[in-house]
């Protein structure tokens, strides 16, 4: 089992990020348009699993990702047990979860800079992200994957990353972009 070893937080300074990043790698800019499914009574969300179809757009190739997310296995920082697998067609996942009895949790939008590049010996992915439900505020993803007795380590490699961009536990997020766009749709 692999777990998505993650750290997110508010970029208070996007293009200072932005530019130390270039130093480690090129950005690829993608649109990721994320469907997320779950039992009527919200049940999968309330215990902590995630259901996901990412359609993701960068330039002219476009592709469909399904992720299952488990429970966090460190409470702190919201890390998971992650599978994940490509799909030819959203739609059919789509009729297909429908006919489980699954319902859609929430649909959202996220604009993407993503840098992949190697720190601690680990092969890391920063991406800055802007929601545009979000007000304009841009967040932070930096990530590894990681066994579960490697999972300690592997957070301090992200927060290392983070620390040298500048990046600091303060600005660190608690709430899913999902939670975060739920609750401004019902304002």
């Amino acid at each position: 089992m692999s777990v998505e070893a993650e750290l997110t937080a508010v970029v208070r300074e996007p293009e200072r990020v932005r530019a130390k990043l270039a130093e480690r790698a090129a950005a690829e800019h993608s649109v990721y348009a994320d469907t997320y499914y779950d039992r009527p009574d919200h049940s999968m969300d309330r215990d902590g699993y995630e259901l996901r179809v990412r359609r993701i757009t960068t330039g002219e190739d476009r592709r469909v990702v399904l992720t299952y997310k488990e429970p966090p296995v460190d409470e702190a920082s919201r890390s998971k047990p992650e599978h994940e697998t490509t799909v030819a067609d959203p739609e059919v996942m789509g009729t297909i979860f429908e006919g489980l009895g699954l319902v859609e949790l929430i649909s959202l939008e996220k604009h993407c800079d993503n840098y992949r590049f190697t720190a601690d010996g680990r092969e890391m992915l920063a991406t800055v992200v802007t929601v545009p439900e979000l007000d304009g505020r841009t967040f932070i993803e930096v990530e590894t994957m990681a066994d579960p007795d490697d999972l300690t380590a592997a957070l301090a490699s992200v927060r290392a990353v983070l620390d040298d961009l500048g990046v600091t536990e303060d600005d660190a997020v608690d709430e899913s972009y999902t939670d975060m766009v739920a609750r401004g749709r019902e304002r």
